[in-house]
């Protein structure tokens, strides 16, 4: 290939360009428009601290205005154990939110594999502190137990979900899920400061179960909003799907 061919080619190439309808390129044009510079997230640590802030706060409010009367019956075990094991679940838990909100973060544990650790270990130290197998009014307590822990649960994963509002989750189900996990063990907290049922089955039933059930519920509401989301992508803006 010597210069002239060289010359032909170049020509070509800007015949080509030039034959872009003017149309498209002002679309293209007004479409870049918008777009402003961003503010850089926090550093994990910061936005996994406020996470932690968040969800200890909501838990001491609620047991402040319900009592103390769980922590109150405890032994210096007890609390060494159960809110010692709170407290690192919920720092795992909190970064790995954090995490799932960042693309490309490093990540310790799947999402599946935290929920169930935290749920084996939490239910293996119940076993081990509490022994009282009666079963007094088992449904009605625990069920009341339950719905006061994942209530409890729900506006600490909403308001975790707006503080990180500005990261970008690629997989909603599991940031969803990682989100209500981190929210059941505030959940759990607040049942441990207050509830005084020591009974072994009431603990390890209803207590344990806040967390998979909080986790189900943000893991629900990750695939809510992926599928809205997908479902407002897919169709044009008077309604109608885009051409392809």
């Amino acid at each position: 290939m010597n210069d002239k061919d060289i010359d032909e080619v170049l020509h070509q190439a800007a015949q080509t360009s030039d034959a872009l309808e003017p149309a498209l390129l002002q679309r293209v044009a007004a479409s870049l428009q918008p777009l402003e510079p961003v503010r850089p997230l926090p550093r994990t640590w910061v936005l996994a601290t406020a996470l932690l802030f968040l969800g200890a706060a909501i838990a001491l409010v609620a047991a402040f205005h319900a009592g103390f009367y769980g922590f109150a019956k405890m032994d210096l075990l007890e609390r060494l154990l159960i809110f010692s094991t709170l407290a690192c679940f919920a720092c795992v838990a909190a970064a790995e939110f954090v995490h799932s909100m960042i693309p490309g973060s490093r990540r310790l544990f799947t999402p599946e594999n935290l929920l169930l650790l935290a749920s084996i270990l939490l239910l293996a130290i119940f076993a081990l502190l509490f022994h009282d197998y009666h079963t007094d009014h088992f449904l009605s307590a625990g069920i009341l137990c339950l719905v006061t822990g994942v209530a409890h649960a729900i506006p600490v994963g909403l308001l975790g979900w707006l503080l990180l509002r500005r990261g970008l989750a690629l997989n909603r189900v599991a940031a969803g899920l990682l989100g209500g996990a981190f929210a059941g063990l505030a959940g759990i907290t607040l049942l441990e400061l207050h509830c005084p049922n020591f009974q072994a089955f009431h603990i390890l039933v209803w207590h344990t179960a806040v967390l998979p059930v909080s986790a189900a519920l943000g893991a629900l509401l990750g695939y809510l909003l992926n599928h809205h989301l997908r479902r407002t992508a897919s169709v044009g803006p008077e309604g109608t799907r885009p051409s392809h």
